[in-house]
C-alpha cells in the first residue's frame, strides 16, 4: 500500500471494524507516521495527527519491547485509556491498524474484529513496505 492522497477511498478496508458499537475513527498507518486509509468522514487532518501520534506510541513500544521484552521488541498490539475513550492498535505485515472508540465499547469486541480485519484483508491490502531513504 502506498501513500494514497484520498486515504477515504480506502475505507472498505476497514469499514467491518468502524462498524463496531462505540467506534469514532479507524486508521491504518505506515510505521513512519504516513497514513494509508481513514474511516469514511473523518477528517483529513485530525486522520494524519493522529497516524503521527500513534506512530510516535508505537516506537515507545518498541523501545520498551526492546529493553524489556524478546525477540526484538516486536509490537502486537497497544492500548490506551484516556478521558472520553480509548485507544487500540494492532501490528500487521508493516502497517498497523488503530482504533479511536468512546468511553463505553466492548474491549474485547474490538480487538477481536481488529484482530479478524487484519487475518482477513492480510498482507494483500494492510502492508507498507519500508520506504527508501534518498541519500
Amino acid at each position: 500500500m502506498s501513500y494514497v492522497a484520498q486515504p477515504e477511498q480506502r475505507s472498505w478496508m476497514i469499514a467491518e471494524v468502524a462498524a463496531v458499537p462505540g467506534v469514532r475513527q479507524v486508521i491504518v498507518f505506515s510505521a513512519d507516521g504516513l497514513l494509508l486509509t481513514s474511516s469514511e468522514g473523518m477528517d483529513r487532518d485530525a486522520a494524519d495527527r493522529l497516524a503521527a501520534n500513534c506512530s510516535g506510541l508505537l516506537s515507545l513500544g518498541r523501545s520498551l519491547g526492546r529493553d524489556f521484552g524478546k525477540d526484538g521488541g516486536l509490537v502486537h498490539q497497544q492500548m490506551v485509556e484516556f478521558n472520553g475513550g480509548f485507544l487500540f492498535m494492532r501490528s500487521a505485515h508493516g502497517a498497523h491498524l488503530a482504533v479511536v472508540t468512546g468511553p463505553v465499547v466492548d474491549p474485547k469486541l474490538v480487538a477481536r474484529q481488529m484482530q479478524a480485519q487484519v487475518m482477513k484483508i492480510g498482507a494483500t491490502h494492510l502492508s507498507s513496505p519500508p520506504r527508501q531513504g534518498t541519500a
